[in-house]
């Protein structure tokens, strides 16, 4: 079965594309983006511009064969330049928003998970000038319709979906990627005073 990639490689991906696009004004049809195991995907850019607050880019994410309800969707980042070597990451429309405790991000802030976050960061500080920061804006336009099909809802994450990502790689009908989905559920329950947790198959399909 094909393998795909993760939100978050698509985030970094339109990230680095949008930066390019704002330096350069150049419009790129791939951008090369560094993976937590060491190895680099080219990742297809849907299209770029130049606007009034920066630059922008999209990425269409591609889940490989993995059943997946954000296959298909469109990722975006907004770049703009900041005069400090900071790099601030923000979650624009379609970006759920944490309003519980237990998981990977602090309550109050977008739904941006580590690895992602680290991806973003090292894709813009790749061309990025010296000296010079960004604040980007990463948003799904269908992401609040979207995250009504995922456990989102179910984990206090609301607005929108989730960008994970921890290999950057999506491996279809992975045991390792659904076992790894309860994590942030039995840790939630565990931060909400639960101490008792019960597992139940179903949902899954044959």
């Amino acid at each position: 079965m094909r393998w795909g990639y993760s939100t978050g490689t698509c985030a970094a991906a339109a990230s680095k594309a949008a930066l390019v696009r704002l330096l350069t004004d150049k419009g790129l049809n791939q951008v090369s983006v560094l993976l937590p195991g060491g190895t680099r995907a080219e990742i297809p850019v849907a299209r770029s511009w130049k606007c009034r607050e920066g630059a922008a880019a999209e990425v269409v994410k591609d889940g490989g064969d993995d059943p997946d309800v954000t296959n298909g969707l469109v990722i975006a980042a907004l770049v703009r330049l900041l005069d400090s070597s900071e790099v601030v990451i923000d979650g624009g429309k379609g970006v759920g928003k944490v309003t519980k405790p237990g998981l990977a991000v602090s309550v109050g802030k977008p739904a941006i998970n580590p690895v992602p976050l680290e991806m973003i960061v090292n894709a813009v500080r790749e061309i990025l000038p010296p000296g010079k920061g960004s604040y980007i804006t990463i948003s799904v336009p269908e992401g609040e319709r979207a995250a009504l099909k995922t456990m989102n809802p179910r984990l206090g994450i609301v607005g929108g979906i989730s960008i994970l990502g921890t290999s950057g790689l999506v491996r279809p009908m992975s045991q390792e990627a659904y076992l790894d989905s309860l994590i942030p559920q039995i840790d939630q329950a565990i931060a909400l005073g639960h101490r008792i947790i019960v597992l139940t198959p179903g949902g899954m399909g044959a």
